[in-house]
């Protein structure tokens, strides 16, 4: 096969075999290839034996729940992931974020919808290679290497997940710059995203926390109220603090 036509591969869990059905005709009408698991353990299997490009995963399944789950496929990997929940409550979205979901969809959904958001988040896992712009030392604490993806603070390696990467990435791009919510949104998560705001103030506390001395009084990445936020102007102000430690040269003498 033509790599070029390879089918991106689904994973479906859910113990409603009835939706998996649908999700299952509809995602096959739009060109995917999809793979089935009705539990937990049974998408453990289907994971390490069919390799899939994201997995669709439920909350409320018996036995073991779909935050367990993914707990499970962090551990092992970083497939992207998009969380199926009945309830919508922020609790679970929060939740599910922050073990490491790519997305959540609200049930019940459009297909529409549904293969709207598979797109994106597999969209942003193929942009890993265009954000390239070599090593950056924002000061002496935080540094950051695009080449390599790797961001150190304090000396230490911090993991960021893919869109915290990103979400940094178009922040340093722009240092000194304000972005808005709607910005953020569309060049992070896609046009997709454009009436979900609450995706970037979440990711902006996660990144904090990560890289942030003190993220409750942040010095690298600045809140614009009501407008957006700012990546601080290392470049400014290691021009600045240049000048202020350079020597001012002294008057020169008239020897005529």
């Amino acid at each position: 096969m033509d790599p070029s036509t390879k089918k991106n591969r689904i994973l479906v869990v859910d113990d409603e075999k009835g939706l998996v059905k649908l999700i299952r005709l509809n995602l096959e009408q739009d060109g995917f290839e999809v793979v089935e698991a009705n539990n937990g353990a049974e998408a453990m299997e289907k994971l390490r034996v069919t390799l899939p490009d994201l997995v669709l995963l439920d909350v409320m399944m018996p036995d073991m729940d779909g935050f367990q789950v993914l707990k499970m496929i962090r551990e092992i990997g970083s497939t992207p992931v998009i969380m199926l929940t009945a309830k919508g409550e922020e609790s679970d979205i929060v939740r599910g974020l922050e073990l490491g979901a790519d997305d959540y969809i609200t049930k019940p959904f459009s297909p529409k919808i549904l293969t709207s958001r598979i797109r994106a988040v597999l969209r942003r896992g193929s942009y890993a290679d265009e954000t390239d712009t070599g090593k950056i030392d924002v000061d002496g604490r935080l540094q950051i290497d695009f080449d390599r993806h790797e961001v150190w603070v304090d000396g230490k390696l911090v993991q960021l997940r893919p869109t915290e990467y990103r979400l940094l990435y178009h922040l340093v791009k722009n240092a000194g710059w304000v972005l808005t919510h709607d910005q953020i949104l569309n060049k992070v998560w896609g046009y997709e995203y454009e009436n979900e705001p609450h995706y970037v103030r979440l990711y902006i506390n996660y990144l904090r926390k990560k890289i942030e001395k003190d993220p409750s009084h942040p010095k690298y990445i600045l809140t614009e109220r009501g407008v957006g936020y700012r990546f601080v102007d290392y470049k400014r102000e290691k021009l600045a603090e240049k000048e202020e430690q350079s020597p001012q040269e002294s008057p020169k003498k008239d020897t005529d």
